[in-house]
């Protein structure tokens, strides 16, 4: 779990998003209290439950963003979900346990890739010494000569050791690990042995069938009582070293092990991101249509977010301590829509501000790899060289504001429209501004987006 302070979470996601300050410390806030929790005595760790967050507003403000990235910050499992997968209108999608079990998948994923990354050395000079083996097979061994004086046909003498064997063998082989190294066999073409389970392939019509749901993986199941056997392939030196890799870090990795620490930091550290909670949101009035599936889908999550025990191919997780963080634009509905018991499961609200002018601006500036200096990065591909004036940055997200003003509200992603239907004409022929700089001023700007700034012709743009 992440040692990060809330300022340096704080400081960390602010090179990457533009305002939003409350949620960005609520998040924090959370994130910091899951490391808390880790540091205190087993009796009062087991008491604090996590404090679940609903972030409200628009799409395009940055609340799905804001999860990616913390996502990529924290070293713990993290998994985003659709609240509206679970359920369409007259008729329930995905058993919403679903959910947990891929959060399961995630931290075995994130625990194997940390152990094989400990013993990937050992893996490596595994696999090389097999592709040793493959260009140079090893001397056969020769039965012991016992010498017997008794012996008529034993000989006088014990037998000589024929050194001179052995030691041009091994220096056969110095000479080709050297070469090894040094990629010179790379393109040599080799015949491996590489392990394989039985013939599964009629299994895997059986296991997607919906038991992957009830945490049962059929063909993992079944493949245990196939017998294992090895195949040939032909293929490079190159190609061999990494199959063979791949192969040793399979059998240096206790999986029984990944399994079980995975487990635990899913339950103490894992976070769930639940994304479009306002799709499920209001409760039935007349008994019928289809917020009868809405609420029931509440209410399949609310024992999750409780805390309750789910069953995945793994072994079972308890959901006590999963922090979740739910967002949504809530156009048509209200977070009181919710069934009270929901609600009260996500005690911190956070509201986020619709972007103005001024922060699609700062959107297209500061962060790291902001719009401008995504399409700057692409165009250089081709030797042309792309510049903005400040002021035609400003009228950018002029624009971009004015057309969500008039329109539906899609915040920062109103800017990949304008900039793609500005960058049009020169991303589809680069070729004769080949080592040129193209720099855009406010009036280019204004000129080329002229007709999407009339209210007339808005409908040709809206996403």
């Amino acid at each position: 779990m992440t040692e990060l302070t809330p300022k340096e979470i704080v400081a960390s996601l602010d090179r990457y998003i533009i305002g939003q300050d409350a949620a960005k410390r609520k998040v924090a806030i959370a994130l910091r209290n899951r490391w808390r929790r880790q540091q205190l005595p087993e009796e009062m760790r087991d008491e604090i439950a996590p404090k679940n967050i609903i972030m409200i507003g628009a799409t395009g403000v940055g609340k799905t963003e804001i999860a990616r990235r913390l996502a990529k910050m924290v070293d713990a499992p993290f998994v985003k979900v659709e609240a509206s997968k679970f359920t369409e209108v007259g008729y329930v999608g995905r058993d919403c346990e679903s959910m947990i079990r891929e959060l399961t998948e995630v931290a075995i994923s994130l625990v194997r890739a940390e152990m094989e990354k400990e013993v990937s050395e050992k893996a490596k000079a595994n696999a090389e010494e097999r592709v040793l083996d493959i260009l140079l097979p090893p001397q056969p061994t020769r039965p012991q000569r016992v010498y017997r004086p008794a012996d008529p046909s034993g000989g006088d003498e014990p037998g000589v050791v024929e050194a001179s064997q052995e030691d041009g063998h091994a220096k056969t082989r110095e000479m080709l690990q050297r070469k090894l190294r040094a990629g010179e066999l790379d393109d040599r073409s080799v015949e491996v042995d590489l392990k394989e389970s039985g013939n599964t392939s009629m299994m895997q019509v059986f296991s997607n069938s919906g038991l992957e749901e009830m945490g049962v993986n059929l063909q993992d199941m079944l493949g245990k009582f196939m017998p294992q056997r090895s195949a040939k392939r032909k293929t490079t030196v190159r190609e061999a070293r990494k199959l063979l890799e791949q192969e040793e870090l399979a059998n240096l990795v206790d999986m029984d092990a990944v399994v079980k620490i995975a487990i635990e930091r899913a339950e103490n550290s894992g976070m769930v991101f639940l994304d479009e909670i306002d799709k499920i949101a209001g409760r039935t009035s007349g008994g019928s249509g289809p917020d009868i599936s809405r609420e029931g889908v509440q209410r399949d999550i609310l024992p999750i977010v409780e805390g309750s025990t789910v069953a995945t191919k793994y072994g079972s997780v308890k959901t006590d301590h999963i922090l979740f963080i739910a967002a949504g634009a809530f156009h048509m509905t209200k977070v009181s829509d919710l069934i009270p018991e929901l609600q009260g499961r996500f005690p911190i609200r956070v509201e986020l501000n619709n972007l103005e002018a001024k922060d699609l601006a700062r959107i297209l500036r500061e962060p790291k790899a902001s719009l401008i200096k995504q399409y700057q990065a692409m165009l250089g591909t081709e030797g042309v060289t792309v510049e903005f004036d400040d002021a035609a940055v400003d009228a950018i997200a002029r624009i971009c504001q004015q057309v969500n003003d008039e329109s539906e509200n899609i915040g920062a992603r109103r800017l990949h429209t304008v900039m793609e239907y500005l960058l049009e004409d020169l991303l589809y022929d680069a070729e004769p501004n080949h080592g040129k700089t193209v720099r855009f001023s406010d009036e280019d700007v204004e000129s080329k987006l002229a007709d999407i700034s009339e209210k007339q012709d808005l409908t040709r743009y809206i996403l």
